[in-house]
């Protein structure tokens, strides 16, 4: 189900769930451009692309993807790999996933530090609007993280892979260049939707229990 599904079963998940998802991709999107110009690449700050601002990172397809089908991505990040070196290409691909995996840790952090009352409201039987945030915002970057480790072309963890195998990372760059790629991706991604799902979703359950475990 899309966020445009959320919208008409619970309106306050959905706005939550919106402005969480938007901050998410936005820090997402930054930590990749942010780390490629501080390695000496031009190409990220020459596209206005340096920026917290979600206006720059957000993509009208993968947006209108997000709305109607729950599933879709934001504008990536254009870096130069030519001008950087291995280990400063595979930092690159990492700063995503560990910029969301950062944001997950203050959300927990916030969420176990915070007053109980605060977080699961007065008869600890439900949570509070806070409570919502904090948890969703969790439990979103978790997903993004998660999902983009993943060695799928296209993804991070295809990248950072590249990193570690060079030989790797040269034929995924002859495959990225094929104008079918994305199309490919795409398709092999929603052909086994269910089983990444399942297992981002184990991932995300995992998180859950380290948070409220201790």
């Amino acid at each position: 189900m899309g966020l445009l599904g959320l919208l008409q079963s619970d309106p306050t998940a959905f706005i939550i769930t919106a402005l969480a998802l938007v901050m998410a991709l936005a820090f997402h999107e930054f930590a990749h451009a942010w780390s490629a110009d501080r390695f000496g690449d031009p190409t990220p700050r020459s596209q206005g692309r340096v920026t917290l601002n979600p206006v720059k990172h957000l993509d009208p397809f993968g947006t209108l993807l997000l709305l109607v089908a729950g599933f879709g991505y934001a504008k990536p990040v254009m870096v130069n790999m030519a001008r950087l070196g291995r280990w400063q290409n595979f930092w690159v691909a990492a700063a995503g996933p560990l910029s969301n995996i950062l944001l997950a840790i203050i959300a927990a952090l916030l969420m176990r530090l915070l007053p109980a009352d605060a977080v699961f409201g007065a008869n600890y039987d439900s949570l509070t609007t806070l409570g919502r945030i904090l948890l969703t915002f969790f439990s979103l970057n978790v997903v993004l993280a998660v999902f983009n480790l993943l060695p799928i072309p296209m993804l991070d963890g295809s990248r950072i892979l590249s990193g570690l195998v060079p030989s790797l990372g040269r034929a995924l760059q002859q495959f990225e260049r094929n104008p079918m790629s994305f199309l490919l991706v795409m398709g092999f991604i929603l052909l086994f939707r269910g089983p990444i799902g399942r297992f981002i979703g184990m991932m995300q359950q995992f998180a859950l229990g380290l948070v409220f475990s201790f």
